[in-house]
């Protein structure tokens, strides 16, 4: 008998809900998974949270064109541009987001869960940059959130 699958101990299943800087962060992992190979991403993990400055929202809103290029040419993280910019963009979105709603959790608990989350998957994607149908899915069960396969 196969054995059960157990979710990586990156992801938040079961356990109290993260902070808002850990949301940030398993957002841009998931983003970073899309069309890698997970092992490399696992790996190379504690050198992004060192290049993304912990994955500090304020932190990495702040950063500009200087930062970016030293990202896009770090070799200890994958230097995929579209994909860093997507990072900082999604950091002043979390950013906007903590303003008006005070947390994510706050934000996200106003969504309309019906529907399998269907209007959720397409919200994530409208506000935030490069989380595709898939990658929101994933963001979304590595959250501890019960959504079932498309």
């Amino acid at each position: 008998m196969a054995e059960a699958w157990t979710p990586p101990k990156w992801m938040y299943r079961d356990r109290h809900p993260p902070s808002d800087d850990a949301y940030f962060e398993l957002m841009t992992r998931v983003i970073f998974l899309a069309g890698l190979n997970w092992n490399v991403i696992n790996r190379k993990w504690p050198d992004f949270k060192k290049a993304f400055s912990g994955f500090s929202i304020s932190e990495v809103a702040k950063f500009g064109e200087k930062d970016l290029e030293r990202l896009v040419n770090d070799a200890s993280i994958i230097r995929n541009r579209a994909k860093i910019v997507a990072t900082i963009e999604n950091a002043k979105q979390f950013q906007e987001i903590g303003n008006r709603y005070g947390t994510f959790r706050a934000y996200f608990d106003g969504l309309d869960k019906s529907n399998n989350y269907a209007s959720i998957v397409k919200e994530l994607g409208r506000k935030f940059k490069r989380l595709a149908p898939s990658s929101a899915r994933i963001f979304l069960y590595s959250i501890g959130e019960r959504i079932e396969p498309p």
